[in-house]
């Protein structure tokens, strides 16, 4: 994945082009409900912006994009009540990380206690 796919499902949403159910929106970032929610609470936040993975966006946003960013999720886990029992934010990057999308997102869940982190190695 070192190319941004412009047919990737992410960047059709932010095209309006496939409908969400979003939770919060700004100038850098669109969260919506995951459509197979892992958690009472599990919501998707992504940059407008068009980047890969974590370590895309993380050297090549600019610092308004990622403050942005960040702040978002603290906004939103303070909306959706999950902020003081505690949640779990996701990112996974490349095919060992389990990336289905390539377009960077994080995860927040929350709502119930999260289980293990990942299970054990084989």
């Amino acid at each position: 994945m070192n190319t941004y796919d412009d047919d990737n499902i992410f960047a059709k949403i932010l095209r309006n082009e496939l409908p969400n159910d979003t939770v919060y929106e700004s100038e850098y970032v669109l969260a919506f409900k995951d459509i197979n929610p892992q958690a009472p609470v599990h919501i998707l936040v992504i940059p407008k912006g068009r980047y890969i993975s974590i370590d895309d966006f993380g050297s090549n946003a600019t610092a308004e994009e990622i403050k942005g960013f960040y702040e978002a999720v603290s906004k939103i886990v303070e909306q959706e009540n999950i902020k003081q029992d505690g949640y779990r934010t996701i990112t996974n990057t490349g095919i060992n990380g389990g990336q289905e999308v390539p377009h960077f997102h994080l995860h927040i869940l929350g709502g119930t206690k999260i289980g293990v982190m990942v299970s054990k190695a084989v």
